[in-house]
């Protein structure tokens, strides 16, 4: 078995088809073809079911892929290592974030570790709060800066940076506009502004609205942060964000006020994998968030009234 048959099969597996297979992989349909069959000869197994021009994997190459995905992760690791063994300063981090962590913070961090290391390069992954997880645990990136980071995972080890607060943010012309903080029990008949459930964001506002004995009225739903602050600009409810997420230039027709009793937060911090060693590179960020941690916090300007 062969590297170079690996990386046919597993491409070929993806698009179902061969010729398209090919195109990717910059050669001949019919050096793809003849890998293929070298494997399946070799293995003693059919891999893939032809229907027509496209191909599908077959139960047993299902089962295959999933171990071949595995062990190029494997390899890949091993080159990164030992690339950056020899250089760790021009290596490469993968690293994780969800939306909320977006605007401000991963720029703001990428940005000062590249003034120390400007040789290093990154590669950024967007995702939901359980996709990070989940891609942490199996392999896939790490590396992710979240929030709240995972207590209770025992694959995976946390390190938290700082801790943010939540605050309300809700159209200009909205009944308590005036005051300089809002009391959370004070929103029990307002409309709000959500992300869907399964959200993390969105456990924590239930999470507090519901120790004071309520549960927020959802009017609309949305998983992009642009959209919800639209739709409060729009009049359409309000929302409680942590204070990160906001960008400097918010829409005239929106307001944002500090909640207090209680004082909602989250910890904010970066996720590694609790079994398994880092690369050079990325261990050399991991090093550098830690020890650079009140750097990276949030200023907020309600701190100044």
């Amino acid at each position: 078995m062969e590297l170079r048959q690996i990386q046919y099969f597993i491409e070929v597996a993806k698009l179902e088809h061969v010729t398209e297979a090919s195109y990717v992989l910059h050669v001949s349909q019919s050096a793809v073809s003849r890998q293929i069959f070298k494997l399946e000869s070799e293995l003693g197994v059919d891999l893939f079911i032809h229907e027509g021009r496209k191909v599908k994997l077959t139960p047993i190459g299902r089962l295959f892929l999933s171990h071949m995905e595995q062990l190029m992760k494997v390899i890949d690791n091993a080159q990164q290592e030992i690339n950056e063994f020899l250089d760790p300063e021009r290596g490469t981090v993968r690293i994780g974030f969800p939306s909320s962590l977006a605007a401000q913070m991963i720029p703001k961090v990428v940005s000062a570790f590249r003034e120390r290391y400007p040789a290093v390069h990154f590669q950024l992954q967007h995702g939901s709060y359980k996709e990070l997880v989940e891609s942490v645990i199996q392999g896939d990136m790490n590396l992710a800066i979240m929030g709240p980071v995972p207590q209770h995972e025992p694959q995976i080890k946390s390190e938290i940076l700082f801790q943010e607060k939540f605050v309300a943010m809700m159209p200009a012309n909205h009944r308590l506009a005036e005051k300089n903080a809002i009391r959370l029990s004070e929103l029990k008949d307002d409309y709000f502004v959500l992300f869907p459930e399964g959200f993390i964001l969105r456990e924590i506002v239930v999470d507090a609205c519901s120790k004071l004995g309520f549960k927020p009225k959802v009017a609309f739903e949305g998983d992009d942060l642009d959209a919800i602050k639209g739709l409060v600009g729009a009049g359409m409810g309000l929302t409680i964000l942590p204070e990160i997420a906001l960008n400097e230039h918010l829409a005239s027709t929106i307001i944002t006020l500090p909640v207090v009793e209680p004082v909602v937060t989250r910890d904010v911090g970066v996720i590694i994998p609790a079994n398994r060693e880092l690369p050079p590179t990325e261990k050399l960020f991991y090093e550098f968030l830690k020890n650079n941690s009140d750097m990276f916090g949030f200023d907020s300007s309600f701190d100044q009234k």
